[in-house]
């Protein structure tokens, strides 16, 4: 917990002072501003403080144990360097509106480090196919959670659970042992409670592209290591391993399934932005933003709670009962995708 709690000071300490001095990072001018739900723009600062967290809490684990070079960890140096890549790339698109192709070419970079380095999904045994997938899975992700970094709060709650889904999954595969990985998930968890300290309705700050890009990175490596091979782990069906982590990511992936689902119908390109997510769609019901982030609040805290139980059931060999579990995933996409359906808003707005 010590991680966490440092994860959060430096996060809060980095937020602050990059909001008394770099107000306009993300603001390209005054008639090209970022807009999410809201048009007031504002500066997109927290990726950096998600960035400073991961290196200052590698720098705190190689002095707390400094027997173990971290440098010599293939794994660690696949994640720095991939990272490193992700954020480089987001805040260039904050600074400067960098293509999307330009975008697209780094997140396969970074699937092609993590599979290169030793990190890749455990679904098909088979590097030739697993190592495309993870690619793929970097991809997706780091999008998802891009797509989803539209409203005040959602994205950072959604990490949030997600990262706790991964630290508990962790705990139960290996015995509750500490290492550097469930260090930098717990850092992480502390950097994303300092940023949304900012971020919640009425924000301060959005965390841009330089956050959402790491993030996105940050989440998919934990995703494969401890929750996709959670089954591999334990010696069970892959499909297990990949119920459990649908569940986990519930609202980013029903998010992204229901756009892609409704722009593909109007026949659009699901990479065009929107105001029509599910986030956008609960506005236009009647919700407040802050009533809309309560709702994420809501399912992630329940993704978490049910993917915990699955990874628990998988160790104790209760195959079946895990498939009772992906329900929810089930009943969260209906529900929220009818409801784009039955309250119909602007979809050709930016997001």
């Amino acid at each position: 917990m010590g991680f966490a709690g440092g994860g959060l000071m430096v996060a809060l300490i980095t937020n602050v002072l990059l909001l008394h001095f770099a107000r306009t990072l993300g603001i390209r001018n005054k008639n090209d501003v970022i807009v999410r739900w809201s048009s007031e723009s504002k500066p997109s600062l927290g990726g950096i403080s998600f960035f400073m967290v991961f290196i200052f809490a590698s720098i705190g684990y190689s002095i707390m144990f400094d027997e173990v070079n971290i440098f010599q960890n293939k794994k660690y140096v696949g994640l720095f360097l991939s990272g490193s890549l992700a954020f480089v790339m987001g805040l260039a698109d904050d600074a400067y509106d960098t293509r999307p192709w330009i975008k697209l070419v780094t997140q396969i970079l970074c699937g092609v480090i993590l599979a290169l380095t030793g990190t890749h999904t455990d679904v098909f045994h088979e590097i030739y196919i697993d190592g495309p997938l993870t690619v793929l899975w970097v991809v997706v992700i780091m999008n998802s959670l891009n797509m989803l970094d539209n409203m005040d709060g959602i994205t950072g709650t959604t990490v949030f659970f997600i990262l706790v889904s991964c630290l508990v999954s962790g705990w139960i595969l290996f015995d509750f042992n500490t290492n550097i990985w469930t260090l930098l998930m717990a850092s992480g968890i502390g950097a994303i409670i300092g940023f949304l300290v900012m971020n919640v309705h009425p924000s301060k700050l959005f965390m841009g592209d330089a956050g959402s890009q790491f993030i996105g990175l940050f989440v998919a490596y934990f995703g494969i290591d401890f929750m996709i091979n959670s089954s591999s782990y334990m010696q069970q069906p892959s499909w297990l391993g990949i119920c459990a982590t649908i569940v986990a990511f519930t609202p980013a992936a029903v998010d992204t399934l229901t756009v892609v689902i409704n722009r593909l119908k109007r026949g659009q390109s699901p990479m065009v932005g929107g105001k029509d997510h599910t986030t956008h769609h609960l506005a236009y019901s009647g919700l407040s933003d802050r009533k809309v982030w309560y709702v994420f609040v809501i399912i992630g805290f329940f993704a978490t709670l049910l993917s915990i139980g699955m990874v628990h059931l998988m160790k104790l060999e209760m195959q079946v009962t895990v498939l009772l579990f992906v329900l929810y995933f089930a009943f969260v996409f209906a529900l929220l995708f009818r409801n784009t359906i039955k309250y119909k808003g602007p979809s050709n707005s930016s997001s």
